[in-house]
């Protein structure tokens, strides 16, 4: 492409303006214009093309990221006991063999977490209603939301939760159920 000013040498510089147009009927637009300069054109017009150093580098920068893009984890190796494969696993969303949870836990634990709130599963407890069961799973989200809020530095939210725990948790243990309000 030719330079747009002279008409003559190659254009190696171009320049995006990004500005801002008012119509006649007061509204805002914003405008783009492109212009395609040569590098004798652009320094008369005190337009600076960047250094080959930065140039240089932005390509090398850009084709690690490619690069990157292209590289596949290594393969998990399947299950010894039942030859389940991680793919298999993630296409059918069943896994083959009780082996497989712990061939597999690195990928199953994030999995589980996001899932059901936690990494393991106790069953039903004998002897305890449904309400109470209910109660002691919203007193450990309760207590994981805590902690993140701590973490956060989201004091107001901590307070909150602190103070509906403190309302839960003791009527847990008293075995009545909690108290009105919040």
């Amino acid at each position: 492409m030719l330079c747009e000013v002279c008409s003559k040498n190659q254009a190696t510089v171009r320049i995006t303006e990004i500005g801002q147009e008012t119509s006649p009927e007061g509204q805002k637009t914003q405008s783009v214009s492109l212009k395609h300069l040569c590098s004798k054109c652009a320094q008369q017009l005190e337009i600076e093309a960047l250094p080959p150093t930065v140039s240089k580098n932005v390509a090398h920068i850009m084709s690690m990221l490619e690069q990157a893009g292209r590289k596949r984890p290594a393969a998990e190796p399947p299950c010894p006991r039942c030859g389940m494969t991680l793919a298999e696993f993630r296409s059918k969303g069943r896994l083959g063999c009780a082996h497989d949870y712990q061939h597999f836990a690195k990928h199953l634990e994030p999995l589980l977490k996001r899932m059901h709130n936690a990494t393991s599963h106790l069953g039903r407890l004998p002897g305890v209603d449904e309400a109470e069961q209910q109660r002691r799973t919203r007193v450990g989200e309760l207590r994981q939301q805590l902690d993140a809020a701590i973490r956060d530095e989201a004091y107001e939210t901590a307070a909150r939760l602190r103070d509906e725990l403190a309302r839960i948790a003791p009527a847990l243990e008293s075995g009545a159920p909690p108290a009105a309000g919040g």
